[in-house]
């Protein structure tokens, strides 16, 4: 048998000498660090506020469980995202599982860890809960116009009745997601004698912050206009500049901070307890319903698509025809074709 011949020493030193070296560790100057910095800050801007909150919280609830499953969060085991997924499907809706997985997923994805919701342990975990639980989700009640007369009857005329009117109102008009409406300020209101042009500088469809102006015009009831409600609230806060919606305490004193987007649903939830107001089975009273029910009420009164549109910022037609054939689910059946 023979063996290979051995390498003389300068020529194993040669080979040696021929391959690459490690790369040497990177170490930032000041200015890198920054530039590094500055670039982390971008990335967490990537997301809109709310879900940013959403996201932060739905990672803690994930990093809380690990801790006591003795499970490491960052990076995660696939069987152990599924764990916790079905640890949740007994107390949590599809959406909100939903949002969870994509939470994680991007915790996953800013650290650099290779992340993939159709792995087969998720998926197969996901498919069993909707198989189980049902897969349909509780649609947010669209508010009809008789609706919104009844919650806002039930604002008294003190200070919190006031803004609650006027947020509310504005929020069926302008058909406003809730992030929008406690981040308008004094500066994006410009009233007219026809009505109220009002600026959004960011919204969920608007993530590079371009900007978006929507008209909004005076109602012909006092009681229901928007911009009478708005107007009235902006004297009686004295609001010339900063945040529009603001927190008012038990003793009717303003505070300078604006409203946090949950405020508004429990502002919603409280009204609609004092009007009476409930909503059908199988759905759900949510801030969305003043959105949804501005869709719905525009379109039967004669609106066309590219209108609402316009309107809502509305990019997928399928989107906003879901809440116009919920509405007309009963009213145009085919049924009443029929000699019943």
């Amino acid at each position: 048998m023979t063996t290979p011949a051995k390498l003389p020493e300068q020529a194993s030193g040669a080979l040696a000498a021929a391959e690459p070296a490690p790369p040497a560790p990177t170490i930032l100057t000041d200015a890198g660090e920054a530039a590094l910095a500055a670039a982390e800050a971008y990335a967490r801007q990537s997301l809109a506020p709310e879900t940013r909150r959403a996201y932060a919280t739905d990672w803690r609830s994930f990093t809380e469980w690990c801790a006591l499953a003795g499970c490491v969060p960052l990076p995660a085991e696939p069987a152990a995202v599924a764990a916790y997924l079905a640890g949740m499907a007994q107390t949590h809706s599809r959406s909100a599982l939903e949002r969870r997985l994509a939470a994680i997923g991007r915790q996953h994805k800013l650290h650099g860890h290779p992340w993939s919701a159709a792995h087969p342990a998720i998926r197969t975990t996901l498919q069993g809960i909707r198989r189980s639980h049902g897969s349909r989700k509780r649609q947010a009640a669209a508010l009809t116009s008789v609706e919104l007369r009844k919650l806002v009857a039930a604002c008294q005329g003190d200070l919190a009745g006031l803004r609650d009117r006027a947020l509310l109102l504005l929020g069926f008009a302008g058909a406003l997601r809730r992030s929008e409406l406690v981040g308008i300020d004094r500066e994006h209101l410009r009233f007219t004698d026809s009505g109220l042009r009002l600026t959004l500088p960011r919204s969920k469809t608007d993530a590079a912050g371009e900007g978006v102006e929507l008209g909004i015009t005076r109602g012909r009831r006092p009681q229901t206009c928007p911009i009478r409600a708005l107007e009235a609230w902006l004297t009686a806060s004295d609001t010339r500049y900063g945040p529009v919606f603001r927190r008012v305490d038990q003793w009717g004193n303003i505070d300078h901070g604006r409203l946090v987007p949950e405020a508004v649903w429990q502002i919603l939830r409280r009204r609609a307890a004092q009007a009476g107001l409930t909503v059908a089975a199988g759905e759900r009273l949510s801030p969305h319903g003043l959105r949804a029910g501005f869709v719905t009420e525009a379109y039967m009164a004669g609106a066309r698509d590219e209108q609402i549109m316009d309107h809502t910022r509305h990019r997928d037609l399928k989107t906003m025809r879901g809440y116009v054939r919920r509405a007309k689910l009963v009213t145009e059946s085919p049924v009443k074709l029929l000699d019943l």
